[in-house]
């Protein structure tokens, strides 16, 4: 028997299957979504660490409302006497 027969003889299971319907769907377009993110590196064999290519200037937060980055005197002092 296929689902659309079990579902027309018990009615009651409309609405369960309509909620892990749109679950299902839900799910893979999250997947699919976060696949194409310009922020997921799945090519590895040209740059196998893309964390070294990280501005340290620029900031990085996925969210920042009115705010503005400087850099810590301290740090760069810090810096400045490694070097």
């Amino acid at each position: 028997m296929g689902t659309f027969q079990i579902l027309m003889k018990k009615e009651v299971l409309i609405p369960l299957a309509t909620i892990i319907t749109i679950a299902r769907l839900g799910a893979i377009s999250v997947s699919v979504y976060s696949l194409f993110k310009t922020s997921v590196n799945f090519n590895t064999s040209k740059n196998p660490e893309p964390w070294e290519n990280v501005d340290p200037t620029q900031h990085q937060k996925l969210l920042s409302i009115n705010q503005q980055w400087k850099p810590i005197e301290e740090l760069q002092k810090m810096r400045r006497l490694t070097e």
